[in-house]
C-alpha cells in the first residue's frame, strides 16, 4: 500500500528569498572565474570571425601547428595542446576530410606518421591568421602594451607549470 506523501507547507512570500543583484564579489576574487569570463569573451568574437573558414577554436590551434610544424606528430600535437589522444583523432579526421592536413610517414620513426598541411590547409590557415591577428589587436587595445605582454606571461606562468 502506498504511502501518503509528506504535507510540506509552502513558503509565504515573505520567506522566501529574493535576490535584485547578484552578488559575484567572492567569485571575481577567484583566478579560474576571471580566465573563465576572459576565455568566454574573446571565443566569442573568435568564433564569430572563423564562422567564415569554418573553424571552431580547436579546429584552428591544430591546423595551425600543422602549417607552422609540417610533419608534427599527434604525439606532438598532443603535448601541445595539453589533450589527449582520443580527443585529437576526430580533429585530425575533421581536418583530413576538409582536405586541410594529409598524413605522411615520419621519415625517422616508422610507427609515427606526421601531419603535413595542404595547399588548402595553408591558404585557409593564412586567411584565417589574419583574422585571428585583427581581432587580438582589437582585444588587446584594452591593454596597454605592458599590460598585453604581461597578461600572456602570468598566463603561460599558470599552465606551464613545472
Amino acid at each position: 500500500m502506498p504511502r501518503p506523501a509528506a504535507s510540506r507547507a509552502l513558503p509565504t512570500a515573505d520567506e522566501t528569498p529574493v535576490v535584485d543583484q547578484v552578488d559575484t564579489s567572492f567569485l571575481e576574487t577567484l583566478l579560474g572565474y576571471n580566465a573563465r569570463r576572459a576565455a568566454l569573451a574573446v571565443i566569442e568574437v573568435f568564433l564569430e570571425r572563423m564562422a567564415p573558414y569554418r573553424l571552431r577554436p580547436v579546429d584552428f590551434s591544430v591546423l595551425s601547428l600543422v602549417v607552422h610544424n609540417a610533419g608534427i606528430t599527434s604525439r606532438q600535437l598532443c603535448s601541445a595542446l595539453g589533450i589527449l589522444p582520443p580527443n585529437l583523432v576526430p580533429l585530425v579526421g575533421t581536418l583530413e576530410k576538409r582536405g586541410l592536413i594529409e598524413r605522411k610517414p615520419h621519415p625517422r620513426d616508422g610507427r609515427a606518421t606526421g601531419l603535413h598541411p595542404t595547399a588548402a590547409g595553408r591558404k585557409l590557415m593564412g586567411e584565417a591568421e589574419k583574422a585571428a591577428a585583427r581581432l587580438e589587436s582589437e582585444m588587446a587595445a584594452h591593454l596597454t602594451p605592458g599590460e598585453h605582454k604581461t597578461l600572456l606571461r602570468l598566463l603561460r606562468k599558470i599552465y606551464q607549470r613545472p
